[in-house]
């Protein structure tokens, strides 16, 4: 799936994903690959990206690596959107 990740400042991801984590209002959920159409509203709390993909230099400060592909990233909120294998995350 293609994931990019937006927050006021700029565009922190844009790139083809395995999966997403995210922290929605209910508990944390998972997205792949065919995933039905969501909007959802996103909480405090950690997305988690799992790909084979690089970070460019001018974003890897905010991503925090915790295993071979994965990246985790802390919001404060946010709201996301998934539709035909593309999910859009604006986040605080």
């Amino acid at each position: 799936m293609f994931l990019e990740i937006v927050t006021p400042e700029k565009v922190l991801l844009s790139t083809e994903v395995t999966s997403v984590t995210v922290p929605g209002v209910n508990g944390e959920f998972q997205m792949l690959d065919n995933h039905a159409a969501i909007v959802s509203i996103l909480e405090k709390g950690l997305v988690k990206i799992e790909g084979d993909f690089t970070l460019e230099d001018e974003v890897k400060e905010a991503f925090e690596t915790t295993k071979n592909n994965t990246y985790q990233l802390s919001i404060k909120g946010g709201v996301l959107e998934l539709k035909n294998n593309k999910a859009i995350i604006l986040a605080d």
